[in-house]
């Protein structure tokens, strides 16, 4: 954000936090004009580019008895139910539902937002598939990560309208290929989703 304020002294760029089901609709209503996220997203009138891969790690309590595991498997949690959203998208690949064998992923409880899968699993409801993105344990030191191997990873992604043709768009995606290409530092516990959005503008376009 400093250095396109800074190369670009006359625009106005702030930045701001989305919940997870806000990201599209808030490129297509115009209330932000690019969105750093995560996939699955729908990418139709979007224009997304991939900034780096993050594995995907499974979230427990400190007392579970895979806690501690050097890694695990989708076998290792057949029987673990997993939180929900409302997404049958996002539910596919962060549930990984079904299984490779075309069983499907134990249901657990309903989550409308990632406070809550935070605390389904700390309560010992559920445990959940998560980016490994070094926040978890400074967000919840009563949780803790293991790596979970035999998965495809997450995608980190830039999403812009596919109609935008603001000159900025191509600043902004240039100064993120360069400077996000790994995990973002961790957050204060006040962050929603985690999901930074870039609202650029300029006095005309």
């Amino acid at each position: 954000m400093r250095e396109l304020r800074h190369r670009h002294p006359d625009a106005d760029v702030h930045a701001l936090y989305l919940e997870w089901n806000d990201r599209r609709a808030a490129l297509l209503d115009h209330r932000v004009d690019a969105v750093v996220t995560r996939l699955p997203l729908p990418t139709d009138k979007l224009h997304v580019t991939v900034l780096h891969e993050e594995p995907r790690v499974l979230l427990v309590p400190l007392d579970h008895p895979l806690a501690g595991k050097e890694s695990v498997t989708l076998d290792d949690i057949a029987d673990e139910p997993l939180p929900r959203v409302p997404d049958p998208a996002w539910n596919a690949f962060w549930r990984i539902d079904p299984r490779p064998d075309g069983s499907p992923a134990p249901d657990g409880p309903l989550a409308e937002a990632i406070e809550d899968k935070f605390e389904f699993v700390a309560a010992g409801e559920a445990v959940a598939i998560v980016p490994d993105d070094g926040r978890i344990n400074s967000l919840r030191p009563d949780l803790t990560t293991v790596p979970l191997h035999g998965i495809e990873p997450s995608h980190v992604v830039l999403a812009t309208r596919a109609d935008d043709h603001n000159r900025l768009l191509a600043a902004v995606r240039k100064s993120l290929q360069a400077h996000l290409t790994g995990p973002v530092p961790a957050e204060p516990a006040s962050a929603p989703a985690g999901l930074l959005v870039d609202d650029v503008s300029e006095g005309k376009r």
